[in-house]
């Protein structure tokens, strides 16, 4: 399984999944380390895809 790798720029990644998805709010994408499958559960809900289609999205972001 994918592992979802943020590296810096958090902010400006959140505003590109935002922008895609204008649905999603600040507590969606709320980042804590440790907490990636927490907020991936989260994005699954809104976006209807599968964790895996999500962190492949997020890493080409």
């Amino acid at each position: 399984m994918d592992k979802l790798q943020i590296k810096g720029g958090w902010n400006e990644l959140k505003g590109k999944i935002k922008k895609a998805y204008g649905d999603l709010t600040d507590d969606d994408l709320a980042y804590e380390e440790g907490k990636d499958d927490e907020m991936l559960g989260k994005l699954q809900q809104k976006t209807g895809k599968k964790r895996d289609e999500l962190v492949k999205w997020i890493n080409s972001l």
